[in-house]
């Protein structure tokens, strides 16, 4: 299946797609356009990914973002939203981190029903395609996230990605 939010062609050349790949499996696959040592950072160094990780459109506010990027180390995101009476936090362990390539960690603040997460960053003639595999415990895990509405902040998240990508290898 392929996912493009508003249901109107990209302009851009790099699509997202998000595919069901069995019942526990979310993959979402993007071309970005910038080698993969300016992706891979944008993903682990917490003042590059808090400028682009929030789905603009969701209202979010990422208020602290720490992230120890090694194996066996911790990160935290807690967001505000205005309909929200209390900040949301997510957080995790980094179980693979193998730089510019390889990124696995977990979701721990579901308890048994997050999932592990897994991105590679592939370059291919100063491009990088990143690929986004998530492992739910569970078909009712895969299920529930799908029907949060996750999906539309996942394409939008990295349209941003692209785009600030484009921008940190420009400067």
């Amino acid at each position: 299946m392929d996912a493009k939010g508003d249901g109107q062609p990209k302009e851009a050349k790099n699509r997202t797609t998000v595919e069901r790949k069995s019942e526990r499996e979310l993959v979402v696959t993007r071309t970005v356009n910038g080698p993969a040592r300016i992706v891979f950072e944008a993903w682990t160094r917490p003042e590059l990914f808090k400028q682009w990780w929030v789905p603009k459109s969701f209202g979010l506010t990422l208020i602290s973002c720490e992230a120890d990027v090694r194996v066996g180390g911790k990160y935290r995101l807690v967001f505000r939203h205005p309909a929200a009476p209390e900040p949301m936090a997510f957080y995790g362990t980094y179980l693979e981190v193998t730089p510019c390539s390889r990124l696995v960690w977990t979701d721990e603040e579901s308890g048994d029903a997050g999932q592990v997460t897994t991105v590679t960053f592939e370059e291919n003639a100063g491009k990088t395609l990143v690929v986004l595999r998530e492992l739910y415990p569970s078909k009712e895990a895969l299920d529930a996230a799908l029907e949060s509405g996750a999906q539309a902040g996942t394409l939008e998240t990295f349209d941003q990605l692209d785009a600030f990508v484009v921008t940190l290898a420009a400067t």
